[in-house]
């Protein structure tokens, strides 16, 4: 039997006594969408497996696109959030905040030592909007050097650093010119005087998974230093033990004056921030966050990294994903271009498109990632089993064979 329900401003919004609520269909009926959707509702998680409506598992190398590295639900940080919940949610800038206060000590003994301080937001791209607008009030130059193929968000400021998606929103801030990733000549010539800042991936998540090497980001510091401009470091993908070290920029002894974290700082709650040196100076009221630094996320944020250092996700990241790309080697693919990986990030680039490959990963219980048209992109949590990355090998060579 049909029954109108009264919905917002006046309108009728039609249900179904007698009909189950479909959660693709509800989602279709009501969400804004600009997601790609895939025919799956998932519904549960735990460590490394996710859980469909119909309870069949599958074997998560999406990790809500690098979030989930301590696992999903995973009990302690579960545990800091109810007890959170239960003393103080929020808690704004204006006032002092016992719990913000330790993850900020925190985040100050784990981070690169150029950098000392952070303003807490909310996501990736919050992050990266605060170091370009930190940047130009530092330096108080307008230009910006960023990377081809490089990613950094996708509100105005922080589309205005990336070199894909630009097309359809311009004109976006000026002042942003792209260069080769990983070409030192090219970056050295487009960096001046009136430069603000170098914006910079150690390795490009979205453009493909692929890697800086040492000599360029040595060449980026001198660079900047030259030139009196900022090296603000992206780690909004690669932050927290993903590539094998707690930072990717470790890998390279790279000292950023900006650094910019998100995705996996909170075990899945929204959390990012941007990490400065005594050189970057902000004035009282030029920024702010309603949302940043709220008890809740900071929380989850500090038993999230207790989690990781604890259990050694770093090093467990680093063997792991030797693990999987010797398992993975074994077998060579004709269709396989390219493999690149560094801890638990990997990127296997075909001769052809890679969404009918992540489909049929799908149809045999492993989730995966795009990373552009013709990558597979895998980011699994940390805490996955040896067993179930020997999994995702095996049914990668099944869906590459055929």
């Amino acid at each position: 039997m049909r029954v109108d329900v009264a919905g917002r401003a006046g309108r009728n919004v039609p249900r179904f006594e007698d009909e189950p609520m479909s959660i693709v269909s509800t989602e279709q009926r009501h969400a804004f969408e600009v997601f790609p959707k895939r025919d799956l509702a998932i519904v549960r998680g735990e460590g490394a497996t996710l859980y469909d409506e119909s309870g069949r598992a599958y074997i998560d190398c999406v990790a809500g696109v690098g979030v989930a590295s301590v696992g999903h639900a995973n009990p302690d940080v579960v545990s800091a959030v109810g007890e959170q919940a239960r003393t103080l949610i929020t808690c704004p800038g204006i006032f002092y905040n016992d719990v913000r206060a330790r993850l900020l000590e925190k985040l100050a003994s784990i981070t690169p030592p150029s950098v000392s301080r952070a303003f807490l937001c909310n996501s990736g791209t919050e992050a990266n909007e605060a170091a370009i607008k930190l940047a130009m009030h530092a330096t108080g130059r307008r230009r910006f050097v960023c990377a081809m193929r490089g990613f950094h968000g996708r509100t105005m400021g922080a589309l205005s650093a990336t070199h894909k998606h630009r097309n359809a929103f311009e004109p976006l801030l000026g002042g942003f010119d792209f260069v080769p990733f990983n070409n030192v000549d090219k970056l050295r010539a487009a960096v001046s005087d009136e430069t603000a800042a170098v914006i910079v991936e150690v390795v490009q998540g979205e453009g493909g998974v692929r890697l800086g090497d040492a000599a360029y980001f040595a060449a980026a510091r001198e660079i900047c230093d030259a030139h009196e401009a900022l090296l603000v470091v992206d780690e909004v993908q690669t932050g927290f033990c993903r590539t094998g070290r707690f930072f990717a920029c470790e890998h390279h002894g790279v000292q950023p004056d900006i650094l910019c974290l998100a995705k996996a700082m909170a075990g899945g709650v929204p959390m990012g921030a941007v990490l400065v040196g005594d050189g970057v100076k902000a004035e009282v009221g030029m920024h702010g966050s309603t949302f940043g630094g709220n008890p809740l996320a900071c929380a989850a944020s500090l038993a999230t990294i207790e989690v990781m250092e604890r259990e050694g996700l770093a090093e467990r990241a680093r063997a792991k994903g030797a693990r999987f790309a010797d398992a993975f080697g074994r077998r060579p693919c004709a269709g396989v271009r390219d493999v690149r990986q560094v801890g638990l990030m990997i990127g296997i680039e075909l001769k052809e498109r890679a969404r009918p490959h992540i489909e049929a990963l799908m149809a045999r219980g492993v989730l995966a990632l795009p990373a552009g048209p013709t990558v597979i992109r895998l980011l699994p949590p940390l805490v996955i089993e040896d067993e179930a990355l020997d999994e995702v090998a095996a049914r990668l060579h099944e869906v590459l064979g055929e």
